[in-house]
């Protein structure tokens, strides 16, 4: 029994120690690439253009996949890579802005044929690697200015399109393989299939990263890291933060503290079920610390979102660093981070070349003296990974599938200052709005439903009488990893019966509207 858990831990190592490495060129879909990479059951990572050869051979990676970007490949200071790369032997695919560099680093051209392609185009495929078992006429999704127009010597295309006749090319002596358009986004129907042929066929790689090797690995590099300290875990209730906990609580049992700040800025009866979950179902040692005055105190006066945040996140270090004081020597705190955090507080692969969006108060907002190290388990997750990790760690159903709720809780969906009245108000308003999403049976079908209240009033009347009250803005999208988000079509009789229930039910609201923004240009959250 030892010997087998030594040698599937071995595997889980080797799975990690060659992962497929996913360039980032500055594309906007370069993290989806890496996402879609995981899917396919293949560890990938993503990691800066201007990498090294060197450490991209100290990595031993299956393959490197090139993602795409917006500029050209000939203009000053387009992303570039070494072109050494090449010279590893590694398989490379390129995608997009990708193939072009690909083509251009290795003897081909790239001009501008005063011909582009944007959205759904028809593909004319060959018999090839990239295209193995695919119908030979396929719809893809194209965007680019910019044409491969000699492919690199020894390569041959292996399909084009009316407007782009060499829209993928192959070359097995060299191990280079690229394609025009984007075979990650859903609008490419074979895609995902494409994407399994050059990762299974061409690259060897085989589909044993999974939900359970995820585990073993972040077992491991927990006992590693923390040894025989004492490690406190930063509960929230919201799906990050559990599976954070209960993958510490696998790796160092009885070490582990799980400490729930109730900061007052939580959603309706969240506090209780917290304390229910992990209290009464996993028996998990729980100190639960409310702390709403001390948060509202906090925020008072403050209507600057990254203030908000920043505040919000300071006050939670300074609560756990007490907590810890009071349990002794412990050294160690963990958080629910996830990989989307990361590179949207402009950390992690793509730094110079992602743009940071907004602090978020796991990341960016942290304090910059803190008395205890971080733990974060699931940084180089995405969030359907960590559902899946949830359902394999034994988590209930309502707890993985929730939906993603931000550190700062109710703080950031209040557009102004935060103060106890307004609270109330959007907490009961949000509870109306879930109630309704839940008895449409949607809940599952949307990323995220909640609602904002900004800090205005507007003239309305009820009965006979003027009434002078704040309005709920209602927001629900659809998405898959929340880099990208669409305003989500909830049919007009459920938006009445919520708009119905939260202006008759709530005291100092007269006016209830709807979100339809996406993701770009706006966020998911409004603050």
């Amino acid at each position: 029994m030892a010997q087998a858990a030594e040698l599937q831990a071995e595997r889980g190592r080797a799975l990690e120690e060659r992962p497929v490495l996913v360039i980032d060129l500055g594309g906007q879909y370069s993290q989806l690439i890496a996402r879609r990479v995981r899917e396919c059951r293949v560890y990938s990572e993503l990691v800066e253009h201007d990498i090294t050869p060197e450490a991209v051979a100290a990595r031993n990676p299956l393959a490197i996949v090139l993602s795409g970007g917006p500029a050209s490949v000939y203009a000053d200071g387009a992303p570039r890579v070494d072109p050494d790369l090449f010279e590893l032997g590694v398989p490379t695919f390129g995608i997009c802005y990708g193939m072009q560099l690909m083509a251009q680093e290795l003897g081909g051209r790239v001009d501008r044929t005063g011909v582009s392609e944007f959205g759904r185009t028809e593909l004319r495929a060959e018999e090839s690697a990239l295209f193995a078992g695919l119908p030979s006429e396929l719809t893809c999704w194209m965007s680019h200015r910019d044409s491969v127009v000699a492919p690199p010597a020894g390569a041959r295309v292996v399909a084009g399109s009316p407007s782009t006749p060499i829209a993928a090319f192959e070359d097995h002596e060299r191990l280079v393989y690229g394609v025009q358009f984007h075979p990650e986004v859903v609008h490419t129907p074979y895609g995902h299939d494409l994407l399994k042929n050059f990762l299974y066929r061409v690259a060897g790689a085989s589909p044993t990263w999974t939900a359970t090797a995820v585990i073993e690995e972040q077992v491991e590099r927990i006992r590693a890291q923390v040894g025989g300290d004492q490690v406190l875990c930063a509960l929230s209730g919201g799906v990050d933060s559990a599976v954070a906990a209960l993958l510490v609580h696998r790796a160092v049992g009885e070490q582990l503290t799980c400490v729930f700040v109730d900061h007052g800025l939580l959603r309706k009866e969240e506090a209780v079920q917290v304390v229910e979950t992990f209290h009464g179902h996993f028996h998990v040692p729980l100190v639960h610390v409310r702390a709403e005055e001390r948060f509202l105190a906090r925020l008072a006066g403050v209507a600057d979102p990254e203030e908000k945040r920043t505040r919000v996140g300071e006050e939670f270090i300074r609560v756990f660093e007490a907590e810890a004081r009071r349990l002794g020597h412990v050294p160690y705190l963990v958080q629910g981070t996830l990989y989307s955090d990361v590179i949207e507080s402009g950390g992690g692969a793509g730094n110079g070349v992602a743009a940071k969006i907004k602090s978020h108060h796991n990341v960016g907002g942290l304090p910059a003296e803190m008395d205890m190290e971080l733990v974060e388990p699931l940084r180089l997750l995405f969030k359907d990974e960590v559902r899946r990790v949830g359902e394999e760690l034994g988590l209930p159903e309502r707890m993985v599938w929730r939906q993603p709720f931000p550190g700062p809780g109710l703080a950031i969906r209040i557009v102004g200052e935060v103060t106890g009245e307004r609270l109330e108000i959007l907490r009961e308003a949000d509870a109306i709005l879930q109630e309704e999403i839940r008895r449409a049976g949607l809940y599952r079908e949307l990323w995220q439903s909640f609602a904002v209240l900004p800090a205005i009033r507007s003239v309305g009347v009820q009965g006979d009488e003027r009434t002078y009250a704040y309005p709920i803005v209602i927001r629900a999208v659809t998405s898959e990893d929340a880099m990208t988000a669409d305003w989500a079509r909830l049919p007009y009789d459920l938006l009445e019966t919520i708009s119905s229930r939260i202006i008759n039910e709530i005291p100092g609201v007269n006016r209830v509207v709807l979100d339809i923004s996406s993701k770009p240009p706006a966020t998911i959250e409004w603050e």
